[in-house]
């Protein structure tokens, strides 16, 4: 059945007496050519305006608390609402692109968190903008999974990790250019603006992806119905095929397709799947504590509030750097070793870091937390390409997409937990939890079944193929 039909199911069933051409061979053999690279760039600039939008909030909310003369406290709700939708646009829009397409579900993801944020610029109360953080939090939390899954499918094997990689990368990279942006605009023109700006962009950008970017060609591939489209595709990303050519994806043929979210606790995933959500979920409680928790822990250990800031950003800074270092030990060493050692490296950092005087070592404690960050993010970010090898194409944006907003809620238990370990144990206490956190992420990848493989192993072309056992 076409695209069209009514259930929207798949049907890649050559044409008689035609030879099926294989998707994810010709993808994965060819060239990485200039329009991929491009249209992976625009992937990633969905990402960074992600990054972008989904710190402002934290970043104007001192600048409104004081023209509304408000105590930062009452905005909690409005930052749990973002979070919130987060995980509600995560879930369904990985089942949109999985049923309707990843082009659509990226787009209208970006659009909608750029439309609500303009919004929040005219907001008369702290009630308002809690309702818009969510609806920007429903964008946000899709266009990650949907530019991942995008990312993975343009991109041909040997490159795919780094790229999904340096897509996730953008995250970080956002939010210190929204900190910049802050910076310049808050003083001067007010946290209105900022939003207004923060919104405007990404407007812009879904302009962009509307007439530039194209359908997956392995999301074409599954409906016959598009295969030309596919056809004209792949002529211009240097793969020419013969105008009445049909096409499979032997790799990623699921025998018996189970509809919605049931085909990830299939017998074949339902390990993998668990094991993903607990990753995610300890992992984005590490990451987001550090974000909203870490400048109060170094306040409270004697610190001044500018070393706080400086930590946080030591963290970030190392967590760009340790992304895409761990994605070339991944594409070299396979990512179950890679992503176990930068584990331990996250939680051995944290032990140690409870061993120095916070308060007495300026120097040694912004270069601790730099190397925490650097190993945090390196298994926060490599864990998408994990997803992407994980899962076939026709479960792959909901398998993106469901783990992660598993992990959000994480990241709202964060804002809770963080809090009250700090007011329990002290620095010591909230680094011994994310020691904790980060050996219960161990635990999870190492129960992981499907890894993906080093370059030159003779799994390389088995991307997701079912497993026993």
């Amino acid at each position: 059945m076409a695209q069209g039909s009514p259930q929207g199911q798949t049907d890649q069933t050559p044409a008689p007496g035609a030879a099926a051409v294989d998707i994810g061979l010709l993808l994965n053999n060819g060239p990485f050519t200039p329009l991929q690279k491009a249209l992976v760039a625009l992937t990633a600039l969905s990402v960074l305006f992600d990054g972008f939008d989904t710190v402002l909030i934290g970043l104007a909310i001192p600048r409104i608390a004081k023209d509304w003369h408000v105590a930062r406290g009452a905005f909690a709700p409005a930052v749990a609402a973002g979070l919130f939708g987060m995980c509600v646009g995560s879930a369904c829009l990985g089942w949109f692109a999985d049923r309707f397409g990843r082009r659509r579900a990226l787009i209208g993801s970006v659009l909608l968190f750029g439309i609500a944020t303009c919004l929040v610029s005219l907001a008369p109360n702290i009630f308002t903008i809690g309702l818009l953080r969510f609806f920007a939090g429903f964008g946000i939390g899709g266009a990650i999974p949907c530019s991942t899954t995008m990312t993975a499918e343009l991109t041909p094997w040997r490159s795919r990790t780094l790229a999904v990689t340096a897509t996730i990368v953008c995250v970080p990279l956002g939010g210190m250019v929204a900190g910049l942006a802050a910076t310049a605009i808050l003083p001067t023109h007010g946290w209105r603006t900022l939003f207004l700006v923060g919104g405007l962009l990404p407007i812009a950008l879904s302009l962009g992806l509307l007439a530039a970017l194209p359908e997956s060609p392995r999301f074409l591939a599954r409906h016959s119905a598009r295969w030309p489209e596919l056809t004209r595709l792949l002529a211009r990303m240097g793969r020419p095929t013969a105008a009445e050519t049909s096409y499979c994806d032997a790799a990623e043929q699921i025998v018996e397709p189970q509809k919605g979210f049931g085909a990830l606790f299939s017998a074949e995933y339902l390990r993998d799947t668990l094991a993903l959500w607990c990753a995610f979920f300890m992992c984005l409680l590490t990451v987001y504590s550090a974000f909203s928790w870490l400048p109060t822990m170094l306040v409270s250990a004697g610190l001044s509030g500018t070393i706080a800031s400086s930590g946080l950003t030591a963290y970030n800074l190392g967590g760009v750097f340790g992304a895409l270092l761990c994605a070339a030990a991944i594409a070299r060493f396979g990512s179950r070793w890679a992503m176990l050692a930068c584990c331990a490296g996250a939680a051995l950092s944290a032990l140690a870091l409870r061993t120095i005087p916070l308060a007495h070592h300026t120097g040694l404690v912004l270069t601790g937390l730099g190397i925490h960050g650097f190993f945090v993010n390196a298994v926060q970010s490599t864990l998408y390409a994990l997803i992407a090898y994980v899962y076939p194409t026709e479960i792959r944006a909901r398998g993106s997409a469901s783990a992660p907003a598993v992990g959000r809620l994480g990241a709202v238990l964060s804002g809770f937990l963080g809090a009250w370990v700090i007011a329990a144990g002290g620095p010591s206490g909230f680094l011994l939890m994310l020691a904790v956190a980060m050996l219960l992420v161990f635990a999870a990848i190492a129960s992981v079944r499907r890894h993906i493989p080093w370059a030159g192993s003779d799994e390389t072309e088995q991307e997701a193929a079912p497993v026993s056992g």
